[in-house]
């Protein structure tokens, strides 16, 4: 066995996902191998990064789990954010330096509504500088570190619900349920806009992503202390693979038609949708994969499972 063989056989085989709750001051990456190192995983993945100053809801992938991190990715958000208005910084948050100061004087309720409305909804959003999008193999906020600035192409993006929660002095806390690809920051700074008095979020906590909510989360300091106790422990507080995939619908497959979807092949399944993935389990409830239905009714294997997911 070559250096580089050896390499990748180091770690734990580890199946399933964990719901940490990142830790303010740390990156996603940082907050990845952290956990990794902990469970002295050979193989794991976040689903999307979380701003350094972000807290909340960063789903890790273990082994055969990764396979279906993609499917979070796409996923819906939940967001609760509080924004400072009267200053906007360069960053969009408070790790910037401050670019623009206005009074906000005396504002009501009902007149931040009004702003919000305008943000509910299908819309197109242009991302910041400071992001982790990328411009001719660069990441655009090493650019911005730069001073560099770059047109960004807008997308679209949908607010699925945008509510007030407190107006307090200068502090508007809102929560927001929004599709993939939506800036917090932009958003803050773009009611802010609105209002005419500028703003920037001073606190951002992701509390959902896909299925997963913050109620099942842990946190950083609870992982390490209950690393003490043994592998066992810790593997479980992972979720199976499968958990990612339960806004998808399923199919339980006879055990015949089961071997051939793990071959790779189409096959037939009764009573499924006309269109669209499905979750795929074997007749003894075991979870095989994601299947895609195709324009003659086939199911075909798009994302299999190596074994037992957990």
């Amino acid at each position: 066995m070559n250096i580089r063989s050896r390499r990748k056989s180091v770690g734990r085989n580890v199946n399933g996902i964990l719901l940490l709750d990142k830790p303010e001051g740390v990156t996603s990456n940082e907050a990845l191998q952290g956990v990794k190192t902990l469970y002295q995983a050979s193989k794991a993945g976040h689903t999307g990064s979380l701003d350094k100053m972000a807290t909340g809801l960063l789903p890790i992938c273990f082994g055969e789990a990764t396979k279906f991190s993609g499917y979070l990715l796409e996923a819906d958000k939940h967001y609760t954010t509080h924004c400072r208005l009267g200053i906007r910084t360069n960053t969009g948050d408070a790790l910037g330096d401050i670019l623009e100061e206005h009074p906000v004087g005396a504002m009501l309720a009902g007149q931040v509504e009004k702003v919000l409305d305008k943000f509910r909804g299908e819309s197109m959003q242009v991302p910041p500088m400071f992001s982790a999008l990328k411009h001719q193999g660069k990441r655009l906020y090493e650019l911005a570190y730069q001073g560099i600035e770059v047109e960004r192409q807008a997308r679209r993006i949908h607010i699925h619900r945008l509510d007030l929660v407190n107006l307090h002095g200068n502090i508007l806390e809102i929560t927001v349920h929004c599709s993939k690809g939506t800036y917090i920051r932009t958003l803050a700074e773009d009611i802010g806009k609105e209002l005419g008095c500028g703003a920037h979020i001073c606190l951002l906590r992701r509390t959902g992503a896909g299925p997963f909510r913050e109620s099942g989360m842990y946190t950083l300091e609870k992982i390490r202390e209950l690393s003490c106790q043994g592998h066992e422990i810790l593997d479980a507080l992972l979720l199976p693979a499968d958990a990612a995939l339960q806004d998808i619908p399923e199919a339980r497959l006879s055990a015949i038609v089961a071997s051939y979807v793990r071959e790779g092949q189409a096959v037939t399944v009764p009573k499924v949708p006309t269109s669209g993935l499905l979750r795929l389990y074997d007749d003894r409830g075991n979870f095989i994969g994601v299947g895609e239905i195709l324009d003659d009714g086939r199911v075909e294997p798009r994302r299999l499972v190596s074994g037992r997911s957990r």
